[in-house]
């Protein structure tokens, strides 16, 4: 067989090390805008007068233009080369970010963030592909953790950064820290690149039908998952029609990927089983970090009325760790078996959650700081030996495709997380509301006597007090219902990821030889 006689490693030069830094830097700007804004929506809702219906838009628009742009910059690549390619999203990037800052209305906000994220999505494929193409395989426990950080640790700090940012200066500031980092990045992209060379013949093959199904699935499939939980799913017209739309652009898609020679989209890359696995452990890890990096300031703001800055000063905890056990990651991945890897990632991953199921309405920075300690450290356990499982024994002529569908896996996983999330949360915050109230009733000397406790405390003030004091218990209710269904969603997450430490052992352990030889 082909694999039997090695490849030479492709030649590693200074130009092409600080080439591929930019890139990752360009990355990190790009995956860093998802949740840059999620800590500071209120502020951007108040400097535009917009509802609370239409500011969510600021952030789905951005999700769903990326989430088109992932899977087509495979074949973008191949037609107008990395250097082309990146410089051109980079460049775009820069330009959206500043108009994103000067947008005067939510209208304008909303078309300059979607195509801030439809140019953000051409760089982030790229920088995988890089990884495993111009550094060789020796070079992987350098290369690897540094990807896996940097995609994990932009959507952890994001809420951070974004609350001190307009804390301190202004929402403005979300996007115009961009513009300088942008430029310096396209110039220095446009200087250094030089992986591949264009291939413009391919232009005249591209599937203009393939775009349209494929924006009508990837962005028809975006809006369920985020308008579904909070419009009680296909009760809603427009989302029931929208995933009628996303339907006929699924088998669209499929189809054409199937029968056309050159197809927007190269699922063959699944045809390999090490990156059909490392995609859906990828779905997975996308679930688990987006959904944390949620839930965290959502308990914090909602339960403990954190406002935007003390909310990043919390959660940093897991970016810090995730920093500092980055070096580590790459050394175990030398050393261990990546089978033992995931599995001891997964079940960090695990324990991290199932800590939280002792949550309280008291917890603070204090109790959330191991959880979030060993979830850093987990997350990179887990995603240097996902990235070189996925990628590793690849050709060379599959990547720049496979990457794109690698990276549109982890954001899938994260958008289905988010959706399952909002709906469990909210149908379990009512049904445990529902099971409170039944227990406090007139019949219960306890329920009674405090109600009797608050109602005269409100009347010592001038208050109406049984009144207030029956608003008072119901808010109470209320907020322990919401609690206890935060612990049923951290006991889910736990039960899903010792699921996938079992998955782990039963894998086939990677051959060296073989990954060596793709190359």
């Amino acid at each position: 067989m082909a694999t039997s006689v090695p490849q030479p490693e492709p030649e590693l030069t200074p130009r092409r090390v600080l080439a591929f830094l930019v890139m990752v830097f360009g990355m990190f700007m790009a995956i860093l805008d998802i949740q840059i804004v999620s800590a500071s929506l209120p502020d951007i809702q108040a400097g535009l007068g917009a509802s609370s219906e239409e500011i969510s838009w600021v952030q789905t628009s951005y999700l769903i233009a990326e989430v088109i742009m992932i899977p087509l910059s495979g074949f973008l690549a191949r037609v107008m080369s990395t250097r082309l390619l990146f410089s051109v999203a980079a460049a775009g990037f820069t330009v959206t970010s500043f108009l994103c800052a000067t947008s005067s209305s939510i209208t304008e906000m909303i078309i300059w963030r979607g195509l801030q994220g439809f140019l953000g999505g051409g760089m982030i494929p790229s920088v995988f592909a890089a990884a495993f193409t111009i550094f060789p395989p020796s070079k992987r426990s350098l290369v690897s953790p540094m990807v896996g950080l940097v995609a994990t640790l932009a959507p952890t700090v994001g809420p951070t950064l974004g609350g001190y940012l307009s804390h301190t200066f202004s929402w403005h500031w979300l996007f115009l820290v961009n513009v300088p980092f942008g430029i310096a990045v396209t110039i220095a992209a446009l200087a250094l690149i030089d992986f591949d060379k264009p291939n413009w013949s391919l232009m005249g093959k591209f599937d203009w039908w393939g775009l349209l199904a494929l924006a009508a699935f990837l962005g028809g499939l975006e809006y369920v998952l985020e308008e579904g939980p909070a419009n009680d799913w296909f009760a809603d017209h427009v989302v029931a029609m929208t995933a009628v739309v996303m339907a006929i652009g699924c088998v669209a898609t499929f189809w054409r990927a199937f029968n056309r020679d050159e197809p927007l989209v190269d699922l063959s890359a699944f045809g390999n089983i090490n990156f059909a696995v490392g995609s859906l452990f990828s779905f997975v890890m996308g679930a688990g970090l987006y959904g944390l990096t949620y839930l965290y300031p959502l308990f914090l703001a909602t339960i403990r009325g954190y406002d935007s800055l003390m909310i990043g000063e919390t959660v940093f905890v897991s970016g810090l760790a995730m920093a500092v056990s980055a070096p580590l990651a790459g050394f175990l991945s030398t050393r261990l078996d990546l089978r033992i890897m995931l599995l001891l990632g997964f079940l960090g991953f695990a324990s991290s959650t199932w800590m939280l199921t002792g949550l309280t309405a008291e917890w603070d920075f204090h109790e959330l700081l191991w959880p979030q300690i060993l979830r850093g450290l987990s997350l990179m356990i887990c995603m240097v030996p996902i990235n070189n499982l996925a990628l590793g024994t690849l050709p060379p002529a599959k990547i720049k495709g496979a990457s794109g569908l690698y990276n549109l896996m982890r954001n899938l996983g994260g958008a289905v997380g988010l959706a399952v999330i909002n709906t469990v949360l909210s149908d379990r915050q009512d049904l445990h509301y529902a099971r409170l109230s039944e227990a406090v009733n007139w019949s219960n000397p306890e329920a009674v006597h405090q109600l009797d406790l608050m109602a005269a405390n409100l009347e010592g003030r001038g208050l109406e007090g049984t009144t207030g004091a029956l608003m008072q218990m119901a808010g109470r209710l209320r907020g322990q219902a919401a609690v206890m269904s935060f612990i049923d969603i951290f006991l889910l997450i736990t039960v899903l990821f010792a699921g996938l430490a079992i998955t782990a052992l039963l894998m086939r352990k990677p051959s060296p030889s073989k990954t060596v030889a793709g190359h």
